[in-house]
């Protein structure tokens, strides 16, 4: 059955013709400098469910090289929105100011240095969408704080929440404490949460409220 899936993944990898040159760069950056950033399938599926529900106030955690940023970015100020997008090291934050600055998103995109943990606290807006791809550690704590920061009728979307497949399969014991904490949260959304699990790309989980 994992075969089955895996192969299906690839068919639809398969058809997906990106034609934008400042996608392209990024993925080409991303693959030469081992920088982890949504697959093209999730990418996909991001851009077309922000667009369907023409969201306009985004909230990211770990924005990377604002790959996943210029995506919801371009979606929010298509709408007359902004994105804010936080992230925790300097190196990609500069990256990602460059990357939106490319695609002409600036005016449309507050990009915020800092913990995840501490700055998604400090935020006293509501948020149509909330994206979560940062530290899979601390996804309860980002949840948590981000789903009081969300709108009625908004939706969180969480990334990689299966973890490169080590909640179903067998993991290295350094990452014990991070596949369990990931199991629990799963657990927790299914029994507390509108929660739906799909498996592709490294895992979704969306929650509606």
């Amino acid at each position: 059955m994992l075969d089955e899936l895996k192969e299906a993944n690839e068919y639809v990898v398969s058809k997906i013709e990106e034609k934008d040159p400042l996608i392209l760069e990024m993925e080409a950056f991303a693959i030469e400098n081992n920088v982890p950033i949504v697959t093209k399938e999730v990418a996909k599926y991001l851009e077309f469910l922000t667009s369907s529900h023409n969201f306009k106030n985004i909230l990211e955690i770990g924005t990377a090289i604002g790959y996943s940023g210029t995506i919801m970015g371009r979606v929010a100020k298509k709408n007359g929105g902004k994105l804010t997008t936080i992230e925790i090291d300097e190196i990609r934050y500069n990256q990602a100011l460059e990357n939106f600055k490319k695609g002409e998103l600036l005016n449309s995109v507050n990009l915020i240095l800092g913990d995840g943990v501490e700055e998604v606290k400090k935020l006293n807006e509501k948020f149509d969408f909330i994206f979560i791809d940062a530290s899979k550690g601390h996804y309860m704590e980002f949840f948590t704080d981000s789903f009081e920061r969300l709108a009625d009728d908004g939706m969180i979307f969480i990334d990689n929440i299966m973890f490169r497949g080590y909640l179903y399969k067998e993991y290295p014991k350094r990452f014990k404490t991070i596949v369990r904490r990931l199991d629990e949260f799963i657990t927790y959304l299914s029994k507390n949460h509108n929660f739906v699990l799909l498996p592709f790309g490294d895992g979704i989980g969306l929650v509606r409220k």
